[in-house]
């Protein structure tokens, strides 16, 4: 494992951490193209393992409003879907998986800019878990889902949910990859060297959150998503 990059990508764990922390998600949306483009042997394992820290760090010293009722709907059907994530990581080649981070990257913008007008109900959550189990399991993105589902909570109320999603989620996901002999010890190294730079993220958006504009914030981020998903699709089916 070459720890020079690893840890060079620590930059955009700390991004990743501190677009989440303002605006609810973002972490692996913006980390994820650059790890599959630069140490795709890591993913997913090493994001997931990652992404345990944001949320234990924001349901511990930030609000916890957590909607219980979508919640418990989207984790249940996330459950049910997470060995299919599974079955995508350990039937798909390194390229292949490439492709599908791009395109759930892709799908994430679509869904965050549509005018869709969707309210917590059993259904939606329970749909948002479903996609969360394959596409949160194979990619490690799986918020954006529930967060469109939770478009009009309260922010305090959205980011400890999604808090709570995103810490009970990834153990699924990374139990499942774990038993199917898909979670190497490469992996686990790698998220951990992460952990501080997401620590770091987190505690430089603290101060900020009063002074962001959120929704210029969420757009910059949502172009770049665009052109970091094309280039991800580009270049392994290309190179």
């Amino acid at each position: 494992m070459d720890w020079t990059a690893v840890l060079l990508l620590g930059a955009a764990l700390f991004a990743g951490a501190f677009v989440q922390s303002s605006i609810g998600f973002g972490m692996a949306v913006v980390a994820a193209p650059f790890l599959v483009m630069a140490t795709p042997s890591l993913m997913p394992g090493a994001l997931l393992v990652t992404s345990f820290s944001l949320p234990v760090v924001q349901l511990l010293h930030g609000p916890k409003q957590i909607a219980w009722r979508p919640l418990g709907w989207a984790l249940g059907a996330r459950l049910l879907l997470t060995p299919v994530g599974v079955a995508v990581v350990a039937l798909l080649t390194v390229r292949a998986i490439s492709v599908v981070v791009g395109t759930l990257i892709l799908v994430t913008v679509a869904a965050s800019v549509s005018a869709l007008d969707l309210r917590p109900t059993p259904r939606n959550a329970a749909a948002a878990g479903a996609v969360a189990g394959v596409a949160g399991t194979a990619s490690s993105i799986g918020g954006p889902y529930l967060a469109l589902v939770l478009q009009h909570e309260r922010p305090e109320r959205l980011r400890a949910t999604l808090a709570a999603f995103f810490l009970v989620g990834t153990s699924m996901a990374v139990v499942g990859l774990a038993l199917a002999g898909e979670f190497s010890r490469e992996q686990l190294l790698a998220g951990l060297a992460w952990v501080p730079f997401v620590v770091a993220g987190y505690a430089a958006a603290a101060p900020a959150r009063a002074h962001l504009d959120r929704e210029r914030l969420r757009r910059a981020v949502l172009v770049f998503c665009v052109v970091a998903g094309v280039s991800v699709i580009v270049r392994a089916l290309v190179f």
